[in-house]
C-alpha cells in the first residue's frame, strides 16, 4: 500500500515503512497529482483534504495528527467512501503549558484576583479551567453543547463571561456557529475590556473587530495563516505562530495516534511506538518566541516546520 504523509509531521520518518510504501512531501507539495496513486494520507491543517484534492484519487483513509479536522471536507468523504479520523486530546497538555507560561508571563504579581473564562470546555478547556484553578484564578465555563447534556455542571452562558472576566481565552473548534465569534459586537459587550486568548483557530477571531479593539489580545492562531495581518501582530501583547499545541509530547501523540489509527484500518498488525527525547523542567519561554515573530513574520512557517524541542511541564 502507498502512504503520502506530510514531511513535517515529528516522528513519522520510518514509523510506517515497514508496512507501506511511504512518500513524504511538504504540505504544498501534496496536491492531486502526488496522491492519486495513495490509499492513505497523513496529513496536519496545511492540507486541506477536500474535491480538489481526492477526486479521483485511490484514497481510502485520512489521518490528521492534530485535534482539529476542519481542513478536512467531511461531507465529501462521507459521499466518497473515505475514512477520516482526527487526534483529539492529542496536544492537550501542550496547550495547558503555552496557557500557563502567558498567564505567568502577563501578570508575574500573580492571577488570585483574576476572572478567567473560558470558552469551549472539551479536551483543552477542561485542563485549562485546572490549571487556572492552582494559580487561584476564578473560572467562568461556557460550552454551549455540554451545558445542553451535562445540566449538573455550572456553565454559564457567554454573556456572563462578557460581564464578569479580566481575561476570556477560546478553546472552540471551528465551525459555523464559532466563526467570527469574537466580533465587534462581542467585544461592544464586554465590561471589563478582558483580555483576549485565541489559542484555538484563527477564524474565531474576526482580525477588523480586534485591531479596533481597544483592550488587549494575545494570539497564536490567525487569520490566512500564514500570511497573518502585520497591523495585529504589532498589536497583540504575544503573537505567536500557532506553536501552542507544539510540545514535542503533543506532537508525538498526535503521530501515535494517527500512525495506530491507519494500522486498526488497514488490519496493519504494528505496534507503535515512539521514544521521546529531551527533559522536563526547562523554562518555556513564550515572549520570545513572540518577539522573533513580531522581527520576522514572513518565517510563520519556518519556525512551525522547525520548532525547536519544548517538553510538557504541567500534565492534567
Amino acid at each position: 500500500m502507498r502512504i503520502v504523509a506530510d514531511a513535517y509531521i515529528p516522528f513519522l520518518k520510518g514509523l510506517l515503512d515497514d508496512v507501506a510504501d511511504v512518500v513524504y512531501l511538504s504540505p504544498d507539495a501534496i496536491n492531486a497529482d502526488a496522491i492519486k496513486e495513495a490509499d492513505a494520507l497523513i496529513i496536519r491543517t496545511r492540507t486541506k483534504c477536500n474535491a480538489d484534492l481526492l477526486k479521483g484519487s485511490n484514497v481510502r483513509f485520512i489521518a490528521t495528527a492534530t485535534i482539529g479536522y476542519d481542513h478536512i471536507d467531511t461531507n465529501y468523504c462521507a459521499h466518497s467512501g473515505i475514512t477520516w479520523t482526527n487526534c483529539p486530546g492529542c496536544n492537550a497538555n501542550s496547550v495547558v503549558n503555552y496557557m500557563y507560561a502567558v498567564l505567568t508571563t502577563l501578570f508575574p504579581e500573580g492571577l488570585s484576583a483574576k476572572k478567567l473564562g473560558i470558552v469551549g470546555v472539551g479536551n483543552v478547556g477542561s485542563r485549562v479551567a485546572k490549571m487556572a484553578h492552582n494559580l487561584g484564578m476564578t473560572v467562568l465555563l461556557n460550552d454551549p453543547p455540554r451545558a445542553k447534556n451535562e445540566p449538573n455542571i455550572p456553565f454559564l452562558p457567554l454573556s456572563e463571561l462578557q460581564r464578569q472576566c479580566d481575561i476570556i481565552t477560546f478553546h472552540v473548534p471551528l465551525a459555523s456557529d464559532t466563526y467570527h465569534m469574537v466580533n465587534a459586537d462581542f467585544l461592544r459587550n464586554c465590561t471589563r475590556t478582558p483580555l483576549i486568548i485565541n489559542a484555538a483557530r484563527g477564524e474565531v477571531c474576526d482580525t477588523q473587530a480586534l485591531l479596533d479593539y481597544t483592550g488587549n489580545v494575545v494570539l497564536d492562531c490567525w487569520e490566512n495563516e500564514p500570511n497573518i495581518s502585520l497591523p495585529l501582530l504589532d498589536k497583540v501583547l504575544i503573537g505567536t505562530p500557532h506553536i501552542a499545541g507544539y510540545s514535542v509530547d503533543g506532537k508525538a501523540n498526535g503521530t501515535r495516534m494517527a500512525a495506530a489509527a491507519l494500522c486498526r484500518f488497514f488490519d496493519i498488525k504494528k505496534e507503535i511506538n515512539i521514544t521521546i527525547p529531551g527533559k522536563k523542567g526547562i523554562p518555556y519561554c513564550v515572549q520570545a518566541e513572540s518577539y522573533a515573530l513580531k522581527a520576522h513574520p514572513e518565517l510563520f512557517e519556518a519556525f512551525r516546520n522547525n520548532y525547536p524541542l519544548r517538553r510538557d511541564n504541567i500534565s492534567y
